[in-house]
């Protein structure tokens, strides 16, 4: 028999939620789940956990992609049908966008501006629309919400699908042998890590106060 709780946040990835994590702390009305990375890994995940817990909405958070030049690392966009959360979220500071689930992670500026014109989405992540599916058949409300970690004119330093397990997370010795092959990406890596890092917590805050408003 599941449980009743308010608040259902979803992450792809570990990094992703630490920040909200260390916000919400001590919160019995909210549920954070780590989903992996892509669809198959989050509608699984998800299942799961809505089989323990009934949550009044749903949201799919972490990190994107930009693929509309306006948004620059750091913005928080949202997509969402219920009129209560498209509400809440543009309360927190967070803006409306259109959001591509891809298959692999867009790693080049030739790469996005294709997308761009080809879907017209303002971003790109890897597992909203199966998440969005799960909770339409359950009559849950659910919101994408996203941190521009890339902007649209940025290249990846490393084409991170290459460096994946099959189950699509990081294969750290790979990692390591792409840095060991290209010293000279480590910069880029580390300019990497701290633009996440602060758009995380970027993302954590508007979260928090969307979770705090209700």
């Amino acid at each position: 028999m599941s449980r009743p709780v308010a608040h259902l946040v979803c992450f792809a990835l570990k990094e992703e939620a630490g920040a909200f994590r260390r916000l919400t702390v001590n919160r019995d009305d909210l549920s954070i789940l780590v989903t992996g990375i892509g669809r198959k890994n989050s509608e699984r995940t998800l299942v799961e956990r809505l089989n323990q817990i009934t949550p009044r909405f749903v949201l799919t958070c972490g990190f994107a992609g930009g693929l509309d030049p306006v948004f620059a690392p750091g913005a928080v966009v949202y997509a969402t049908g219920d009129a209560g959360l498209r509400v809440r979220l543009s309360a927190a500071g967070a803006s409306p966008a259109k959001f591509f689930c891809a298959q692999r992670i867009a790693t080049t500026r030739q790469e996005k501006r294709e997308l761009r014109r080809t879907t017209g989405a303002d971003a790109v992540e890897m597992e909203s629309e199966a998440i969005h599916a799960v909770c339409r058949a359950r009559g849950i409300p659910c919101a994408t919400v996203r941190v521009i970690s890339d902007a649209a004119h940025e290249d990846l330093p490393l084409d991170f699908n290459q460096l994946s397990k099959p189950d699509l997370s990081l294969d750290f010795g790979k990692l390591l042998w792409a840095i060991a092959k290209a010293p000279w990406k480590i910069p880029g890596l580390m300019r990497l890590q701290k633009v996440s890092s602060r758009a995380a917590q970027g993302l954590a805050e508007v979260l928090a106060t969307v979770i705090r408003s209700g």
